[in-house]
């Protein structure tokens, strides 16, 4: 099973684009063997989710990747390494760092899709097709994302 986990906090604009894109990928119907979570703020509840999962993506709100407001996509390979401080401010980067310890059966792929700046409807719409076709890669075919299958 591929899993798009969608997370943030719905409450504050600048955090809702996970929730935002869960409820546009919510309206449409999704391939077989792709499923769709609203991690919200649950933090390292969602190593459950993870772990057995073939292929992950994340969908978070970020700060300071890009230069304006867009989307760009991350290995998790490639997300810097939290703070030293482990708690709820690690955040996404706490939860992709314990992934290979915590889980029995870690994804062969996770991918963050990041969306940068106030998640107007035109970053929310290509949000939701980027995650949707990372998690459909392993499902219907292969894509190639910035030289990575």
């Amino acid at each position: 099973m591929n899993r798009i986990i969608c997370i943030g906090n719905r409450l504050l604009d600048r955090d809702a684009a996970g929730p935002k894109v869960f409820d546009a990928l919510s309206q449409r119907p999704l391939p077989e063997g792709v499923e769709l979570v609203d991690g919200g703020t649950a933090g390292l509840n969602l190593l459950g989710l993870v772990d057995g999962a073939e292929r992950v993506v994340f969908v978070d709100a970020v700060e300071g990747f890009l230069p304006q407001a867009g989307i760009t996509v991350l290995d998790a390979a490639d997300v810097p390494p939290p703070a030293a401080v482990y708690d709820h401010g690690a955040g996404l980067s706490y939860l992709l760092n314990v992934i290979p310890a915590a889980c029995d059966r870690a994804p062969s792929s996770i991918f963050v899709v990041c969306v940068e700046g106030a998640p107007e409807e035109r970053l929310i719409v290509e949000a939701a097709a980027t995650s949707l076709r990372l998690a459909s890669a392993g499902v219907a075919g292969t894509i190639c994302l910035g030289g990575k299958p």
